[in-house]
């Protein structure tokens, strides 16, 4: 595998659905040490949030030297909203949606590509893990963005 240039991960939702997300990611491909789960609570502050994800990536990014991917849940959400404020083109993005496939697969792919063309990588490999259990057990593609004729 090509060396692959340092990047800093922050994973960001409502609850404690980033640390688990997160937990479960380092049980399948082991110890992410650039990666760190914030969890927003559902009565914390904004001001405190926003704070707290500064520190996160001022972390991740070894105090700006390394781009930043901030992973959310939900597009419109809190911490979605909170994460838009800290885009730097070429330095931090953010992607919506997060689930556990596109993190195992950011801990492995290389990172020889710029961190939008990551980022926009990452959304295709996230949605491609997205499927209709039935529609594959048939045969069918069962990707949910594609129309399957009945």
């Amino acid at each position: 595998m090509p060396e692959s240039s340092p990047l800093g991960v922050v994973v960001v939702t409502h609850g404690q659905l980033a640390t688990e997300l997160l937990n479960a990611a380092e049980m399948i491909v082991g110890d992410l040490p650039r990666f760190v789960a914030l969890s927003i609570g559902w009565h914390d502050e904004v001001t405190v949030a926003r704070e707290a994800l500064g520190r996160a990536i001022a972390r991740v990014s070894d105090d700006g030297r390394l781009p930043v991917l901030i992973l959310t849940d939900m597009f419109g959400g809190t911490p979605s909203n909170i994460a838009l404020s800290f885009l730097r083109e070429g330095r931090i993005e953010v992607v919506t949606g997060v689930n556990l496939a596109m993190l195992i697969k950011l801990a492995r792919v290389p990172r020889e590509l710029d961190l939008l063309t990551l980022a926009r990588e990452l959304c295709d490999d996230g949605r491609e893990a997205i499927r209709v259990a039935s529609d594959l057990l048939r045969g069918r593609p069962g990707r949910a963005d594609e129309e399957v004729p009945e």
